[in-house]
């Protein structure tokens, strides 16, 4: 048998031998940064399943994503407000406590020193004085009073 009509080793199936094409990740055909693989090794690893599909790795890999992305983004307005230019504890804090559907998700979470919402209970408030409250507001509505019928 001649050499050149054999397939050269580890041709994986090519005839011929040809060139061996760069071998591209699942993240990158799903146009995510979330590691599609890694996720996949997870899920099969943590036996939550007898077997998982092609699409499940995928999947949550997208939905981790855009919850990374959305705390991300509120946190960094929060920075922003704080005049901050790096994120800690307390913006990602006010950034879930302020947001309805993430404050809903992560109810039960601490999250390590992120403090506490700002709030002051309207009974501790200081009363407003009797002279401010007796005292219209405005001297065109002190004039006319309601004339019954």
């Amino acid at each position: 048998m001649d050499a050149s009509t054999k397939t050269k080793k580890g041709a994986g199936g090519r005839k011929g031998g040809g060139p061996k094409k760069k071998p591209v990740s699942r993240s990158v055909k799903a146009g995510l940064q979330f590691p599609v693989g890694r996720i996949g090794r997870y899920l099969k690893k943590g036996r939550y399943s007898e077997r998982v599909g092609t699409g499940a790795p995928v999947y949550l890999a997208a939905v981790l994503e855009y919850l990374a992305a959305e705390v991300l983004e509120l946190a960094g307005n929060a920075a922003r407000d704080n005049k901050k230019n790096r994120i800690v504890p307390r913006h990602l804090l006010l950034a879930v406590r302020n947001d309805e559907e993430l404050g809903k998700l992560l109810q039960g979470v601490t999250i390590a020193h992120g403090g506490v919402l700002p709030n002051i209970n309207p009974v501790l408030l200081p009363k407003k004085t009797e002279k401010a409250a007796k005292e219209p507001k405005s001297p065109s509505k002190a004039t006319k009073s309601p004339k019954k019928a």
